[in-house]
């Protein structure tokens, strides 16, 4: 008869879990047989012991399944999902779901709400006037079919044991463990039916993997899951030592991402788009490489194809957006203050986390789950790394409905800037692929 206890002492002493007893855990997580304690235990001993790969693979099967599975059986058409380790100004999947939808693929995307100095996809959605991001499992699969894209709130009947299991390691230090970073993840992906996955692994100041050798391990680990799984899945590890693109808040990247789609927008945010796309559409098989791939998901963009199907994603899902209007119909904050630079020189870096800690104290992000979000608030960076500036150059927008938190977030702002006299090192975007 299985027991707990034993399980824990076993993965304590690096002795790999058989597929039952992995199934008997993680149905324990979900039905609440195994105790607060006795979780936080083995999420101890992972931490330490970590998993064998057949572990993992069975450990994120079974918390896949341990809740609603999205049916997309009955789809013509292959499902495309891309997920981002969290990110600053990250307003990234907004472009590649219109992209990837438009050429002919289904993306069926389930997102999270922003924590901490993350934002979340959902928040932003949100922003948009009448939009619905809450939909039962027979819109979704509706909406799919007649226009190959959504993005909806995550259920919560989706990967139960995978919400108790991330409740249970943030309260216990064991929050940066990779192989349950990794679970947790690839779990979601596969409960919502992806069969062809793009994962964007952050590292740098304003991502969770601060090192890249450590968002490389998750990579891999990632991909490795997604193979074992019969998932054809990639990963870009990206830069997120500053934010990206300009605008950081939530109706503010709504606004950069339809800007974006209209053919202009900031050079990191068209280039990591396109390359996400593009490696999506790749692996669907819709091009035999990369570079074919790249050449289309750019078409889509400048022809308008992108801009057209993120509006009727909106048009299906409630929303409304006024293209003729300058601000598209998006909220916006009472007061714009402006902030200009106090030295002369290069900028050599901007600290994502900061911004994204600035940007949350106006009101764009919540520090609990529950915290109400001001949908206008945020900041527009004017300039950014590499950018010369001259003492009293506008640098930065404050847009807040509060002129003691602007003040607040004035004095912080201008300390995420790092100048110097010389030119910062060019680095790139993407710095590696993972297949």
């Amino acid at each position: 008869m299985l027991d707990f206890k034993d399980l824990i002492l076993k993965t304590r002493n690096k002795e790999a879990l058989t597929t039952e007893e992995i199934a008997f855990l993680v149905k324990g997580m979900t039905n609440g047989q195994l105790e607060d304690c006795q979780a936080a235990a083995w999420a101890m001993a992972v931490y330490f012991q970590g998993l064998s790969p057949r572990e993992l693979k069975d450990l994120t099967w079974a918390m896949a399944h341990s809740g609603e599975v999205i049916g997309i059986e009955d789809l013509p058409v292959k499902v495309i999902d891309k997920h981002s380790t969290g990110g600053v100004g990250d307003k990234i999947s907004l472009v590649v779901i219109s992209l990837v939808a438009a050429s002919g693929l289904a993306m069926l995307k389930m997102s999270g709400r922003g924590l901490g100095h993350t934002g979340g996809t959902i928040d932003k959605l949100e922003a948009i006037p009448g939009f619905r991001v809450e939909l039962g499992q027979n819109e979704i699969l509706t909406q799919v079919k007649a226009i190959n894209g959504v993005i909806v709130s995550q259920s919560d009947k989706l990967v139960p044991a995978d919400k108790r299991l991330y409740a249970i390691r943030d309260v216990t230090a064991t929050i940066d463990s990779i192989p349950l970073i990794a679970a947790s993840i690839m779990s979601k992906k596969i409960a919502c039916g992806a069969q062809t996955l793009v994962l964007d692994v952050k590292t740098g100041s304003g991502a969770f993997m601060k090192k890249e050798a450590e968002a490389l391990e998750l990579a891999q680990i990632m991909v490795q899951i997604g193979k074992d799984v019969g998932l054809k899945v990639a990963a870009l590890i990206s830069d997120m030592d500053q934010p990206l693109g300009r605008m950081v808040g939530n109706a503010l990247e709504v606004k950069e991402a339809l800007d974006t789609l209209r053919g202009g927008g900031p050079p990191d945010i068209v280039e990591l788009s396109l390359c996400l796309s593009a490696y999506l559409m790749w692996l669907a098989g819709q091009y035999e490489n990369v570079e074919a791939s790249y050449k289309r998901a750019q078409y889509l963009l400048h022809s308008g194809a992108g801009l057209k199907k993120f509006m009727e994603m909106i048009q299906w899902q409630g929303g409304h957006i006024d293209l003729n209007d300058e601000h598209y119909s998006l909220p916006r904050a009472r007061f714009q203050q402006e902030i200009t630079s106090d030295q002369e020189g290069y900028i050599q870096s901007i600290d994502a986390k900061q911004v994204g800690l600035i940007s949350m104290l106006l009101g764009a992000g919540r520090a609990r789950a529950g915290d109400a979000i001001d949908h206008g608030a945020g900041l527009e960076l004017v300039q950014k790394r590499g950018d010369y500036v001259y003492k009293g150059q506008t640098i930065a927008f404050i847009h807040g409905n509060c002129l003691g938190l602007i003040r607040q977030a004035q004095e912080q702002l201008l300390s995420a800037y790092r100048m110097g006299s010389l030119p910062p090192d060019r680095k790139e975007l993407i710095l590696q692929v993972v297949l």
